[in-house]
């Protein structure tokens, strides 16, 4: 037992954490499905039915929810306000959608879409009392700007339902509505609305609007508010239970359950229908059941437009003479539409979907629509169609390779006419010189990668087509290395990058001509070219130059003129058979220290703190160690001459 109530006092705990916009109505009721001798007690089967809103999302609404509770609890209180039994669980059973979509071909084609829950009991045994039983269910909350509700966010609902005491017809079964319907109602028009009810028992029923209930005391949370529920929602004058909607005329309820009315402005309005039910017999009234349904009423004005293409090109290439043809009209669900060609055919569609004429031959033709021919609400267009297909278009390229020109050739067709310009757009980003108007244009591009090239052209016809293709180029980036200086009798290891096959010209000196680091072993200066390919075919080249000199050895100049003339700018040491550099560093005559590198292929430019050295001799330092691990330090000065 335990563990029951605390599974039930847990659940009504998240029942009351989030709000449920989505609950636009709903109503309880019960039927009796037998006597249990053995206890005095009748059988009951409780039925709650809620309704919501199949569009509504939360999105980023906190405490929100856009589905449907389950389960959910009821509960049962006798006459003078005592709850008798725990709260019951009720679990969905089925759900069910509600559709329509307003079907008028002068209106534009609103529609409607809701869902319907039936939370079912288990069987549950009541013993006849006086006065009977209170069931109820209660929940915030209704919904968002409700017209004529205030606060309709923070507003609660309650769905109850009584059965009869001892002095009445305990074994009693209530009136449901049993019609489950979502109409879509439009502003201005008038409307019939069957809201009827059944009664199981054929007890006499009368209907009349009322006011919909809120939600227990505190109108703000699932909260468990004992009977009598007489706190109604708040209404928004002029709008009360009896008029929930205005109109004109207003809206009204007769004795079969048929609601009627004209309302005046579009909006989402609370609506609540009280049926009574009387025994036949006694002429006893047996009790007074309620529904809640939330009624949106649309602005469904429509200006009928008749719209389709007021010039129409057929260029295609394999549909021959039929051509498409599309309706862009605003119209109503059921608008019908009249085409007449100027071939002498007519055809009448009655959606908006594409379909396709079939014309004799080439030419001008024109067509005529007209929306909901023979009705008040029409409307005409017309437009042209230039019927000359058979237009092909397509480019073949021929070339893989960056280093080498692609070249195009424009394969277009045009079997009905003349194609008159063309225009390549070769996809280079960040440049408008990648264009070209020739039928056989020859393009270098700047590197390998994906190129997207586009064609356009226009025809005599007034017809134009783009084609497009993605165009890999392949490449290849030698690199020989950099020119280097060794000491006479040092062996060098080439590292050549940028391909897949290697070949290096001349052989002389070197391990194996066609890898990519043949060892070098030689005495004077030489030059060598490499060349690099790859498996799409694709060849570059590139060359190092490698000089001797005595060495190991630290070869340094005495002067240097750094005056930007692009002759001996930079004062800069040669290393010859050296592996490793210590520093280089270079000091005034007041030992200032006015550069400091190893970068020997650069040196230093004369410059100190971004302004030109003075004209004078300088000392500079220098150590490293050779090839054979010896260490080499020099000293001594340069000239600065400008």
């Amino acid at each position: 037992m335990g563990k029951f109530v605390f599974l039930v006092i847990f659940s009504c705990m998240l029942f009351s954490i989030a709000n449920a916009y989505h609950i636009i109505g709903g109503e309880l009721f019960y039927r009796t499905v037998g006597f249990n001798p053995m206890n005095g007690s009748f059988r009951y089967v409780i039925t709650l039915k809620l309704y919501r809103d199949g569009d509504f999302v939360c999105g980023s609404r906190q405490g929100c929810l856009d589905y449907f509770e389950n389960p959910v609890p009821i509960n049962i209180f006798n006459s003078a306000g005592t709850r008798v039994t725990p709260a019951k669980i009720l679990n969905i059973q089925y759900t069910r959608p509600l559709r329509d979509t307003l079907k008028n071909p002068c209106l534009a084609p609103q529609t409607i879409y809701l869902e319907v829950a039936f939370y079912i009991s288990d069987t549950i045994e009541l013993a006849p009392i006086a006065g009977g039983y209170y069931i109820s269910y209660q929940r915030c909350c209704r919904g968002e700007a409700l017209t004529n509700i205030y606060n309709s966010e923070r507003e609660g609902s309650t769905f109850y339902t009584v059965i009869p005491g001892t002095g009445s017809r305990p074994g009693n079964n209530s009136a449901y509505f049993g019609i489950d319907e979502a109409p879509v109602i439009c502003a201005g028009l008038p409307f019939r609305y069957n809201y009827s009810a059944t009664d199981p028992d054929g007890d006499s029923l009368t209907y009349e609007l009322c006011s919909a209930l809120a939600g227990g005391n505190t109108r703000n949370n699932e909260s468990v508010s004992p009977p009598p529920y007489t706190t109604t929602v708040s209404y928004i004058p002029p709008y009360h239970g009896g008029a929930p909607m205005g109109g004109n005329p207003a809206m009204a309820i007769d004795n079969n359950g048929l609601i009627t009315g004209v309302p005046d402005r579009p909006g989402k309005f609370v609506v609540s229908v009280c049926v009574t039910e009387y025994d036949r017999v006694t002429k006893q009234a047996l009790g007074t059941h309620h529904k809640d349904l939330l009624i949106t009423v649309y602005n469904c004005v429509t200006r009928i437009t008749a719209s389709t293409p007021s010039l129409l090109n057929n260029c295609s290439d394999t549909l021959g003479f039929s051509v498409p043809i599309t309706n862009n009209s605003v119209a109503g669900f059921t608008s019908t539409f009249r085409w007449t060609f100027s071939d002498g055919t007519d055809t009448v569609t009655t959606t908006r979907d594409v379909f396709f004429h079939q014309f004799p031959d080439t030419g001008v033709y024109n067509v005529k629509l007209v929306v909901n021919p023979g009705l008040p609400c029409t409307d005409s267009t017309t437009g042209r169609i230039n019927n000359y297909p058979g237009l092909r278009a397509g480019f073949t390229v021929n070339g893989l390779c960056r280093e080498n020109p692609v070249y195009f050739d424009d394969t277009s067709s045009y079997r009905y006419g003349r194609i008159i310009s063309r225009k390549w757009d070769f996809g280079v980003p960040n440049t408008k010189l990648d264009t070209s108007l020739q039928q056989r244009p020859v393009y270098k591009f700047p590197k390998g990668e994906v190129y997207t090239v586009r064609l356009t052209l226009q025809t005599n016809r007034g017809c134009a087509a783009e084609v497009t293709q993605n165009l890999r180029l392949y490449e290849v980036n030698p690199f020989a290395g950099n020119d280097t200086i060794l000491a006479r009798g040092e062996a060098m290891q080439f590292q050549a990058s940028g391909g897949d096959t290697y070949a290096w010209w001349p052989p002389t000196g070197l391990s194996d001509a066609n890898k990519r680091d043949p060892l070098l072993n030689w005495n004077n200066e030489i030059n060598y070219v490499l060349r690099v390919s790859n498996q799409q075919g694709c060849v570059g080249y590139d060359s190092i130059n490698v000089k001797y000199y005595t060495g190991p050895e630290f070869y340094i100049p005495n002067a240097f003129t750094p005056n930007g003339d692009g002759t001996n700018d930079y004062f800069r040491f040669i290393p010859v058979g050296i592996k490793e550099y210590h520093f280089f560093r270079i000091f005034n005559r007041w030992g200032e220290l006015m550069h400091s590198s190893l970068d020997f292929r650069r040196g230093w430019d004369g410059y100190f703190k971004g302004r030109p050295a003075a004209i004078d001799t300088y000392l500079w330092i220098l150590e490293g160690v050779d090839l054979n691990g010896r260490k080499l330090f020099k000293k001594g000065t340069v000239t600065l001459l400008r």
